[in-house]
């Protein structure tokens, strides 16, 4: 089996990478684990895609069913029920019904997603009782099964899936106590602060945190403390009647399929140059397991761009002259992706997120002495994807994304 281009993943990131690829004339092979193409849309029955990419707000099965529908008017070729076991140099090893089978790719594009950090990720301590879910497993439970995990919730995180889960758990006939949050600011959008929370009499408890998980067969409470600098308080330990833990705490690309990745400490996915290419050479990442986003339909613009990309690669059409740097200056957290190519041709699209929380301020892209970007935002949140798209005629050497306070 050869073909130009193998996509591993089949949810928004895989599918929008796939057509890409096959749209600029690449032979391409989409691999999903699962009997059906869509990924974690798939249990996200609330609305909200959408708006940017399709200009409609949809749930999230709608969004992965305009996209399967496109891709089966496409030329790419699918493979479900598979599963990737190895990749190695230009090889793909895959293993399904038919057996185990090795396919050649002149380039490979990651798109498998993320997994969520488990109990034992944030050693919270306890006798692991039943009743003690990541808000994904909550999730499908509630959404595609039709199973309550409990009556008296905790939700320990405050990520967007956690906000969202509290919202449906409460029409869902349970008791959301409250939220807690270890830092001092949320790490969802604030879109789903207002109305997973606010609009549901949700308290959120910022500094604060889950000390143990109490109960033996079943959970019956927990130990809420608040904390400073990330410990612990004893002295201001409670005890909070529940039965049941939902886990937002985090999610982490599914890099470990592939060896010798330069992992980005801040991301936890690959560090990639401007093509979505990692330090494997024609091999891409897109998605969330190049870095978690906040919205579909960043993932769908960016895995567009790897797409289109991969396909040039197994072409040998990629021009890697003249390589720049991308860093983050004052006030960014990190910037994806941090290596470019002035070669003057087209637009590049940078993705970066604040550090903490911001009001009143300039968002700039230096390049030398001079900024050739900026962008002036009322407010951001360390939580949400910013991006600046510049005109590569404009660069002349390295980049740097700062954050400048100010009118």
């Amino acid at each position: 089996m050869n073909y130009d281009v193998v996509v591993i993943g089949g949810g928004p990131a895989g599918m929008a990478a796939a057509i890409e690829s096959s749209k600029n004339g690449a032979k391409t092979l989409l691999i999903e684990r699962e009997a059906k193409l869509g990924g974690i849309l798939n249990q996200c029955i609330h609305n909200g895609f959408g708006l940017h990419y399709f200009k409609q707000e949809l749930t999230g099965p709608e969004y992965a069913l305009r996209f399967a529908k496109l891709i089966k008017k496409s030329d790419v070729e699918i493979l479900l029920s598979t599963f990737v076991v190895n990749i190695n140099n230009n090889t793909v090893t895959i293993l399904n019904e038919q057996g185990q089978t090795d396919i050649k790719a002149k380039a490979i594009v990651l798109a498998m997603g993320c997994r969520e950090k488990t109990p034992a990720g944030i050693t919270l301590t306890g006798s692991r009782p039943v009743g003690l879910y990541t808000a994904g497993q909550v999730q499908k439970m509630v959404n595609i099964h039709g199973k309550l995990p409990g009556k008296r919730v905790v939700i320990l995180g405050s990520g967007d899936i956690g906000l969202i889960m509290a919202r449906r758990l409460t029409y869902e006939g349970a008791k959301v106590l409250m939220v807690l949050e270890i830092m001092n600011e949320s790490g969802g959008l604030k879109r789903n602060i207002v109305q997973c929370l606010n609009d549901n009499n949700i308290p959120l408890k910022l500094n604060h945190t889950i000390l143990n998980v109490l109960g033996d067969k079943r959970v019956t409470g927990v130990e809420v403390v608040k904390v400073d600098n990330l410990k612990p308080l004893i002295e201001t330990k409670q005890i909070v009647k529940c039965d049941c833990v939902v886990l937002s705490v985090g999610l982490i690309p599914e890099t470990d399929l592939v060896k010798g990745l330069n992992i980005n400490p801040f991301t936890n996915g690959a560090f990639v140059n401007e093509y979505r290419e990692t330090n494997l050479k024609n091999v891409f990442s897109c998605g969330n397991v190049l870095h978690v986003h906040d919205l579909v339909d960043n993932v769908t613009e960016e895995s567009i761009l790897t797409g289109q990309y991969a396909a040039l690669c197994a072409k040998g059409k990629l021009d890697y002259s003249n390589s720049i740097t991308i860093e983050a200056g004052s006030g960014i957290r990190y910037c994806s992706p941090t290596q470019a190519f002035d070669n003057k041709k087209g637009d590049l699209t940078i993705y970066f997120r604040v550090k903490t929380r911001i009001e009143k301020s300039w968002i700039c892209i230096k390049c030398g002495d001079n900024d050739i970007f900026k962008k002036y935002v009322l407010a951001a949140n360390a939580g949400e994807m910013q991006k600046a798209i510049i005109d590569k005629s404009k660069i002349t050497g390295n980049l740097t994304v700062y954050v400048k306070e100010g009118m």
